[in-house]
C-alpha cells in the first residue's frame, strides 16, 4: 500500500474503518519531515495491512492543532480509533519498524481509551 493524504474532513472516518492507522503530520517545507518521507513510504509498502496516513500541516492547520501538533514531522499511531503513540522527529528506518511492531502487538483492550482529534 502507499500513503494516503489525510483531511480533516475524513480523519474520524479512516480511524473508524481501519485498525490500524499510523498518520505523518508533515509540511513541505521541513527538512527533516522530507528526510522521513522514503522510510515511510517504503514501510507503507512493507506492511500493505496498515493505514499510512500523511497530514500536510500548512493545508490541514486545524487538524493539527486539534491533534496538539507543535513540532513537525511528528508521527501518531492509532489501533482501535486509541492513540497508541505520538513521537515528534524522523524515525529512522530501525526505529520505524520497531514502532510498528510495538503498535501491531498492543492489546487495545487493555489501554484506557483516550480520543482522537476530532475536526476543527
Amino acid at each position: 500500500m502507499v500513503t494516503i493524504d489525510i483531511a480533516s474532513r475524513d480523519f474520524a472516518e479512516t480511524l473508524e474503518k481501519n485498525r490500524i492507522i499510523f498518520v505523518d503530520f508533515w509540511a513541505a517545507w521541513c527538512g527533516p519531515c522530507r528526510m522521513f518521507a522514503p522510510r515511510y513510504s517504503k514501510a507503507a509498502e512493507s506492511h500493505p495491512g496498515i493505514i499510512f496516513a500523511k497530514v500536510d500541516t500548512e493545508a490541514e492547520q486545524g487538524l493539527a492543532a486539534a491533534a496538539n501538533i507543535t513540532s513537525i514531522p511528528t508521527l501518531m499511531a492509532f489501533k482501535d480509533q486509541t492513540l497508541v503513540f505520538s513521537q515528534p522527529g524522523a524515525l529512522n528506518a530501525t526505529s520505524l519498524e520497531e514502532v510498528i511492531q510495538a503498535v501491531k502487538d498492543i492489546d487495545t483492550k487493555v489501554l484506557p481509551t483516550q480520543a482522537p482529534p476530532q475536526r476543527a
